[in-house]
């Protein structure tokens, strides 16, 4: 008999993850589920943005190889997109890189830079790929809370109210401090970082010349005044590598087209790692999001997405308040945490062992899916087990749904009202 395979140990041993659970109980249940859960649009990218890829198929330079730092044209229009924001002129042809998607992105700048043993911050609850795109390239990871506010399981809170404790943060840094990671506008709270707090965290990089990883691929969806961390100080701007997405920007996160941005001493690593782990991302649509880029200001597109994705986090929200169950108001993004604290799901309530093992918000995400039909996802799994209590009440919610989905969850969400204590 053949000798039994055996994986590396960056990938074995891995428990059952959120999305598994969640499509396993999904497709467990006897109703349709609303998908509420992952924050993929329920609806088309706007018609300029569409018939930009439909030409770019038909035209023989879209359909080959872009260079490894991405189509000349895309890098352009970042540029010109970018550079007002920073207050000077981003170089396309250094100090930008084109990647399949903000993910590969981010695993490029850490491949970049951190080696076996080095040390990169996170604030917890994080973006889960983060954890592996670290432990992929040998780093140890440092965790800081952003913490809730106390009153959260009894009053609607607002996202910049989930506070970083900057004395914890300094205590993380030590010598092997080489990244910290900071995601603003924050999924999941929606939080957006106040220039103070920004200011704060770069001088701190900068005493200990840390690499700042900056993931804003919300960038464009912000309720309240948002601060890029890189154009603090020329200081700070020198540490910084700035994150974003066209899926988040133009409802295409199928496209998985994304990008870097930062100086030359930075972008020419991370560059040099994205050569060496897919080499060049997907033609057609790096040309349609460069396209995209040029016409969204002669279509008011910015002013119009923000506007409508407020519009529907009013919308949603307003089963809450008609329940009389807290939430976060968020700052930016497309999630909703809204605090579940006063559902008592019954004490015989059956549920899987792999469940049963996890924290209460797993169970209450089970609950939902299984007894109303609505699928949201449960935080503790963006967090450490240390810290897991400061999230097990809430549950998250994605709106960037059509309207009538959202209506249709409201309904069904209505159905809490003979849990509620």
């Amino acid at each position: 008999m053949a000798p039994k395979v055996r994986p590396a140990k960056r990938v074995e041993g891995q428990r059952k993850d959120v999305w598994s659970i969640i499509n396993e109980a999904a497709a467990a249940a006897d109703k349709e589920v609303i998908n509420l859960g992952q924050g993929f649009f329920g609806y088309n990218p706007p018609s300029f943005i569409l018939n930009a890829a439909k030409d770019a198929l038909d035209r023989v330079d879209c359909n080959q190889y872009s260079p490894t730092a991405g189509r000349p044209r895309l890098r352009e229009a970042l540029s010109a997109s970018y550079s007002p924001f920073f207050g000077r002129k981003i170089n396309p042809a250094t100090e930008i890189v084109v990647t399949s998607g903000a993910n590969e992105g981010m695993l490029s700048a850490f491949m970049g830079f951190i080696e076996p043993g080095d040390e990169v911050i996170l604030m917890e609850p994080y973006f889960d790929q983060y954890i592996s795109n670290i432990e992929m390239a040998g780093g140890k990871i440092v965790y800081v809370s952003l913490h809730p506010p106390e009153k959260g399981d009894t009053q609607v809170c607002s996202a910049d109210e989930w506070k970083l404790d900057l004395g914890e943060l300094e205590a993380a840094f030590t010598e092997k401090t080489r990244m910290i990671v900071i995601n603003s506008p924050h999924n999941p709270i929606g939080k957006i970082f106040s220039r103070d707090e920004l200011k704060a965290i770069g001088d701190l990089c900068v005493k200990h010349n840390t690499i700042i990883l900056s993931d804003e691929v919300y960038d464009r969806l912000y309720y309240k005044p948002f601060t890029r961390i890189a154009t603090l100080s020329p200081e700070i701007e020198d540490l910084t590598i700035t994150v974003g997405s066209a899926g988040k920007n133009f409802y295409c996160t199928g496209w998985r087209v994304g990008w870097l941005i930062g100086k030359e001493h930075l972008i020419k690593y991370a560059g040099a790692a994205h050569t060496r782990i897919c080499f060049s991302s997907v033609s057609p649509l790096q040309e349609a999001t460069a396209i995209g880029f040029e016409l969204a200001d002669t279509h008011n597109f910015w002013t119009l997405s923000k506007r409508e994705m407020q519009r529907k986090m009013t919308l949603f929200n307003s089963i809450w308040h008609e329940l009389s169950l807290p939430y976060t108001e968020p700052d930016g993004g497309y999630f909703v945490l809204v605090n579940l604290s006063s559902i008592r799901i019954p004490d015989d309530y059956e549920f899987p062992p792999h469940v049963l093992e996890r924290p209460r918000d797993f169970k209450l995400a089970w609950f939902l899916i299984r007894e109303l039909g609505v699928a949201a996802i449960p935080p503790t799994e963006f967090y450490t087990e240390r810290n897991q209590r400061e999230a097990e009440n809430y549950l998250r919610f994605a709106v960037c749904k059509e309207d009538e989905v959202l209506e249709k969850a409201k309904e069904r969400l209505r159905g809490l009202r003979m849990f509620m204590v």
